[in-house]
């Protein structure tokens, strides 16, 4: 990020964020870089800005959606180790909610043993680390709100507060993967361009993506971060070749020279 973004001149920034998310620390960071170059910051979101990448998207003064894009739920989710399937992320709240059925049912000694195979699961730290989570989900997210795309307007920490609030509800979206759309997003009270309202902004944002998807396609590239002035962070995914056998019997002189001895041959 730091490589792409570091000749860019200022003080505006245009952002076209397409991604499936990752890290809430990751965010945190990139969003605090982004905002010590930049003072203002609009995100165009050509399809899909999730998880990680929708934190990054409050954090703009606006953001540009198309009828066809969304962003998603901010609830965090959490690596949990199980015995016959290994590591596996599960929603913090969902765990937080299951504890406490948990607590209601095992009083009852008739739901008591539905419960012991599932109790082990629950670690000395692993409730304390859900919560601490979703805090962290919801501060970043009131914060940035309130500082860049609620700046100066009444309300604003409250305004933001409410908005990381619906978006970081597991028992409203019901899944992590839940795709939010513009409608909803604007009711939330996000501050929301259309993408449709300017045609020739939006050939040139949709053309980038077009580009940058076919070149997810065509090459073994699976990370883009590139600015308009040709610097580029491309990082590809490296690809061996699968061994084909081949049926039938072997030929006998396969590998041995015309003399019948063992031929060694440059690939």
């Amino acid at each position: 990020m730091m490589t792409v973004i570091h000749d860019l001149p200022g003080p505006d920034l245009d952002l076209i964020l397409h991604s499936p998310g990752g890290s809430p620390h990751t965010a945190e960071s990139i969003v605090r870089y982004l905002r010590s170059k930049f003072s203002s910051i609009r995100v165009i979101v050509p399809s899909l800005a999730m998880s990680a990448a929708t934190m990054i998207a409050c954090a703009a003064d606006s953001i540009v959606l198309g009828k066809h894009s969304f962003l998603g739920p901010i609830d965090p989710q959490i690596v949990v180790t199980m015995r016959h399937t290994g590591p596996v992320f599960y929603p913090a709240h969902a765990i937080l909610d299951q504890f406490e059925l948990a607590k209601r049912e095992c009083g009852d000694p008739r739901k008591m043993g539905a419960w012991v195979p599932m109790l082990p699961q629950y670690g000395p730290a692993l409730l304390v680390q859900c919560k601490h989570a979703l805090k962290l989900a919801k501060d970043l997210v009131t914060g940035w709100l309130g500082a860049y795309m609620f700046r100066g307007k009444r309300g604003a920490a409250r305004k933001g507060s409410t908005i990381a609030r619906q978006l970081s509800s597991h028992s409203r979206w019901k899944s992590h993967g839940r795709q939010i759309g513009r409608d909803d997003l604007e009711k939330m009270g996000l501050r929301i361009d259309k993408l449709e309202d300017d045609p020739v902004s939006q050939d040139l944002f949709l053309s980038v993506f077009h580009a940058t998807t076919h070149t997810f396609s065509m090459t073994p590239a699976v990370k883009i971060i590139e600015n308009s002035i040709g610097k580029a962070f491309v990082q590809q995914v490296q690809v061996s070749p699968v061994p084909v056998k081949t049926e039938g019997p072997q030929d006998p002189l396969q590998g041995k020279g015309l003399d019948g001895k063992t031929e060694s041959r440059p690939s």
